[in-house]
C-alpha cells in the first residue's frame, strides 16, 4: 500500500463542498471538516444542494483546451458535452473593467492581436508577478476593442489538430459564460459547475482594477454568491481567496505551485511564508480557516526524481483531509511531453502516453478531483477506477 493509499475515497459523492456541512458533503470522515470555513459571509442562506459531484470529480482544464483552443466558448461547450463534472474559467480584467476569460493578461500567444496592424502600438514590456513579459495585455485594451480579437491555439506544436480553430471564436467575458452555463443549465436540468480563477489578484489591485469585487458583483447578480452554489473560487494568491471570503459564501479554493515558491501577495506583504510552509499541518489549518479546499500541483501529491519518474507519495492528502480540506490538483494531459516519465510511450514527446495510468496512480492516492485538458479520458479513467 502506496502512502495515502488508506484515503482512497471509492464509491462516494461529493457536493464539492458547495453545501459545506457534514451531513450534507458525502465525504469520509476525514473530509468531513470542510464546514468548518463555510459559514462566514452574509450571502449563504441554505439551499437544497441541486448537484452532487462524484469523486473523483473531473475538471475541464480551461475547458477542454487539449482539443479547441483554451478559454473559448467552444473550449466550455465541448467540456460539457464530453461529460466535465466543472469547467474552468481565468479571469483578467479589461482596461474598462471588465472580466474576460484568458488564462493570462499576455494575450500575445492565445489571440490574433499580433496580426492586428491598428494595435501595433499597443505592444509593450511589463513586470507581472516579477516576470518581464514583452507583448499584448488585457488592460491595455476596451472590451470592445478586445472583440475585434479572435482566439487561437495556444502550444500548436503539441497540437496541431487545435489549430483548425484558430480563429473561430472570440475572447468571452465571464458574464458571457455565467449566461452560457444559465442556458445550458436549464436545457439540462442541471446546473452546469464552473471553476473561477483571480488571475494575479495584487498586481491588478494595484493598477486599479481589482478583481475580486468586481467578480463578486456578478456572481450575485446570477445567484452563485452561496456556499451551495454550483462554483468554486479559486486563486494562487490566498489573500484573494480571504477577500472573496468576506464578499461571497462561494467556496473557496487555494492554490499552490511548487514547494520552493512564494505567493506574489506574500511577497508584496513581506510574509515569510513558501507553498513549502503552506502544505504542512500547521499552514493546511490556516487555509482551512477561510478555504473549502487546496489546488496543489500534481508534484506536491508524488514528487518526480530528476529523471521525471515518480517517487515517493507524500502525506498532503492526508494532511489536507485532516483539516477538512478537498484537493483538486492540476493537471493531467495526454501528451507525453507532460506526464510522468513512468507513463511516456514512444519518444514522440506530443504523441499520446499511457495518460490511463497516470490517473489511475493520482487517483489511489485520495484526491477528490483534478484538472484535465482532456475530460472525457479524466472520466474514462475515473470509471474504471470506481469500478474496482
Amino acid at each position: 500500500m502506496t502512502q495515502g493509499a488508506q484515503n482512497i475515497p471509492g464509491r462516494r459523492t461529493v457536493l464539492g463542498a458547495a453545501v459545506l456541512g457534514s451531513a450534507a458533503l458525502g465525504l469520509s470522515a476525514g473530509t468531513a471538516g470542510a464546514a468548518q470555513g463555510a459559514q462566514g459571509g452574509s450571502h449563504g442562506g441554505h439551499r437544497p444542494p441541486q448537484k452532487r459531484l462524484p469523486v473523483p470529480t473531473i475538471v475541464g482544464h480551461r475547458g477542454a483546451s487539449g482539443y479547441r483552443p483554451e478559454h473559448t466558448l467552444g473550449s466550455y461547450q465541448l467540456a460539457l458535452d464530453l461529460g466535465a463534472h466543472v469547467i474552468e474559467q481565468d479571469l483578467v480584467p479589461t482596461k474598462d473593467g471588465h472580466l474576460v476569460c484568458r488564462h493570462e493578461n499576455d494575450i500575445t500567444g492565445t489571440t490574433d492581436v499580433a496580426d492586428h496592424p491598428e494595435f501595433a502600438g499597443r505592444k509593450t514590456t511589463k513586470s507581472v508577478d516579477g516576470v518581464s513579459l514583452t507583448g499584448w495585455f488585457t488592460e491595455d485594451f476596451t472590451l470592445a476593442e478586445l472583440k475585434t480579437l479572435r482566439a487561437k491555439e495556444r502550444i500548436p506544436q503539441s497540437r496541431p489538430h487545435s489549430t483548425l480553430y484558430n480563429g473561430r471564436w472570440e475572447i468571452p467575458t465571464f458574464e458571457e459564460v455565467l449566461r452560457w452555463a444559465d442556458e445550458e443549465g436549464r436545457r439540462r436540468g442541471e446546473p452546469v459547475w464552473l471553476y473561477v480563477e483571480t488571475k494575479h489578484p495584487t498586481y491588478f489591485r494595484g493598477i486599479g482594477l481589482g478583481l475580486e469585487e468586481r467578480l463578486a458583483k456578478l456572481l450575485r447578480r446570477y445567484g452563485r454568491d452561496r456556499r451551495d452554489s454550483p462554483l468554486f473560487l479559486q486563486s494562487f494568491e490566498p489573500t484573494s481567496m480571504q477577500r472573496m471570503a468576506k464578499l461571497v459564501s462561494t467556496p473557496r479554493v487555494v492554490l499552490f505551485d511548487a514547494a520552493n515558491t512564494q505567493p506574489w501577495d506574500f511577497k508584496q506583504s513581506g510574509d515569510p511564508r513558501f507553498v513549502a510552509d503552506l502544505i504542512t499541518p500547521k499552514g493546511l489549518k490556516w487555509i482551512a480557516s477561510f478555504a473549502q479546499g487546496i489546488g496543489p500541483w500534481v508534484d506536491l501529491i508524488i514528487p518526480r526524481d530528476t529523471a521525471g519518474k515518480l517517487g515517493k507519495p507524500t502525506t498532503l492528502v492526508r494532511d489536507a483531509h485532516d483539516k477538512g480540506l478537498i484537493l483538486h490538483p492540476y493537471t493531467m494531459r495526454n501528451e507525453n511531453s507532460f506526464l510522468p516519465a513512468d507513463f511516456r510511450v514512444g519518444t514522440d514527446p506530443n504523441a499520446y502516453g499511457d495518460a490511463f495510468g497516470a490517473f489511475k496512480v493520482y487517483f489511489e492516492q485520495g484526491i477528490d478531483g483534478i484538472f484535465t485538458d482532456n475530460p472525457d479520458t479524466g472520466l474514462l479513467a475515473a470509471a474504471d477506477f470506481n469500478r474496482n
